[in-house]
C-alpha cells in the first residue's frame, strides 16, 4: 500500500537534476504524526547547495497537500560521500552520453561565417521556445572565447559541483552550461586549440544534462578550433546557419555550412537575422540589404547536393535587444511581437520531428 506523503514528496523534483527527490535517494524519512504534522528529512548533494530554499519550499508545499496534514517540518542535512557516490553512479558515466547508440537526443551547432549577426540572442530564443513546447532543452555555450548566453538567460547562478560532476543552472526551464560561469570579473579566455577541444570535451562527460530532447550549441563563428572539435566529439550533430540579409555576410556564412563536407555533418537550415526593420508608419526598411538568407541556402543546396531550407527571417527588432540584456528573452517577455513570433515558427519546424526508436538497438532478440 503506498503512502501519501511519499506518493506526494514524489512530485517534487531537484531544481538542478530534474528528477524526483524521492527517486535520487534525497528523502531520508517522511513521516506525519498524529497532530497533523508532517516530519520530512531531506538530503542536499552538498552542504552549500545553491537551491536548498528552493528543495525545502517544494517539499513543505507538497507535504500539505496530503489529507490530514495541517502543517510541514522540513529539516536538511548533507549527503555522506557513499551517497553522494552512489547518486552519481546513477546518473552518469564519465562519457558523452550523446553519443551513445540509443541517444535520442538531437544537437544542432548554431553557427555563423563571423560575429554580430544575432546567433547566440537565436540560440537563447529558440531553447526558450522549445521549453516552452514541453521539450527538455540544453545549450552549451561553446563560443569560449566570446561567452554571452549566461547574460541573455539571465543566469548568476554559478554551477553546482558534487565532486567531479557539475549540475547547469536553470532558467526558463533550460539547462545551460558556459565557461562565463567559472570566470570571474568577465576576465578574458586565452586559450590554444587543445585546451579549447578539453573544455568542450569537459562540458559534454561532467556536465549532468540528464535525458535531452534537443541540444543546443551556440558555437563561435567561423570554422576554427570548436567547429572541428564539435563534428569529433558529436559527430551526428546538425548545423543551422545564420547570417544577414548583406550579400558578404551570407559568402562568409557559407563557409561555416560548407565544413559539413569536411565534418560530415548536415545542415538543417538556414536562419536570416536582422532581415528589415518596420518604421512606425509601418513601412519596413533593409539596413542590411535583402536576399542574403536565400543566396546562403541556393549556395549550401547547391555544394552539399542536398535541400537547405531558409527556415524563417528574422525582423530586426530593438526588444529582442532589451530582452537580451535583461535575461529575458524575447520569445517569454514579447511573445505577440513579429521576431518573437518567427523564432517561435522556426523553432517549431527545428522540433516537429519526433524522436524516433528507428535504427536503434533495444537489446530486444527474437525467439
Amino acid at each position: 500500500m503506498s503512502d501519501p506523503l511519499w506518493d506526494a514528496l514524489a512530485r517534487v523534483q531537484d531544481p538542478e537534476l530534474r528528477r524526483p527527490i524521492t527517486d535520487l535517494g534525497m528523502v531520508e524519512s517522511a513521516r506525519v504524526d498524529d497532530d497533523g504534522v508532517a516530519h520530512v528529512s531531506v538530503l542536499l548533494t552538498i552542504a552549500g547547495c545553491p537551491l536548498r530554499g528552493t528543495i525545502e519550499a517544494d517539499v513543505a508545499e507538497a507535504a500539505r497537500t496530503v489529507d490530514g496534514v495541517h502543517s510541514a517540518e522540513v529539516s536538511l542535512d548533507v549527503m555522506t560521500p557513499q551517497q553522494r557516490q552512489e547518486l552519481k553512479d546513477s546518473l552518469k558515466q564519465r562519457t558523452v552520453p550523446f553519443m551513445e547508440p540509443n541517444s535520442l537526443t538531437r544537437v544542432i551547432g548554431i553557427a555563423s561565417g563571423k560575429g554580430g549577426v544575432g546567433k547566440s540572442s537565436l540560440t537563447a530564443n529558440l531553447a526558450c521556445s522549445m521549453a516552452a513546447q514541453g521539450l527538455r532543452v540544453g545549450i552549451i555555450d561553446a563560443d569560449v572565447h566570446g561567452f554571452s548566453v549566461p547574460g541573455l538567460m539571465g543566469i548568476t547562478q554559478a554551477p553546482t559541483r558534487v565532486d567531479e560532476m557539475i549540475l547547469p543552472p536553470v532558467a526558463y526551464g533550460v539547462k545551460v552550461i558556459s565557461i562565463g560561469m567559472f570566470v570571474e570579473s568577465n576576465q578574458p579566455v586565452v586559450w590554444r586549440g587543445p585546451m579549447l577541444h578539453r573544455a568542450l570535451e569537459q562540458f559534454l562527460t561532467d556536465v549532468h544534462f540528464g535525458d535531452l530532447d534537443v541540444l543546443l550549441l551556440d558555437l563561435p563563428p567561423g570554422t576554427g578550433d570548436i567547429a572541428i572539435s564539435v563534428s569529433q566529439l558529436l559527430p551526428g550533430s546538425e548545423l543551422l546557419v545564420v547570417t544577414t540579409p548583406q550579400s558578404a555576410a551570407a559568402e562568409v556564412a557559407e563557409r561555416a555550412g560548407a565544413i559539413a563536407t569536411t565534418t560530415g555533418q548536415s545542415v538543417v537550415g538556414v536562419v536570416e537575422n536582422m532581415s528589415w526593420l518596420e518604421l512606425p508608419d509601418g513601412t519596413r526598411m533593409e539596413p542590411f540589404g535583402s536576399g542574403g538568407g536565400e543566396l546562403l541556402t541556393q549556395r549550401l543546396s547547391t555544394r552539399l547536393e542536398t535541400d537547405v531550407p531558409l527556415l524563417g527571417s528574422i525582423p530586426l527588432e530593438p526588444r529582442l535587444r532589451a530582452g537580451g540584456d535583461a535575461g529575458q528573452p524575447l520569445v517569454l517577455a514579447e511573445e505577440s511581437s513579429a521576431a518573437a513570433q518567427e523564432i517561435t515558427r522556426i523553432a517549431r519546424q527545428l522540433t516537429h520531428r519526433p524522436r524516433g526508436l528507428a535504427g536503434l538497438n533495444l537489446g530486444v532478440n527474437p525467439t
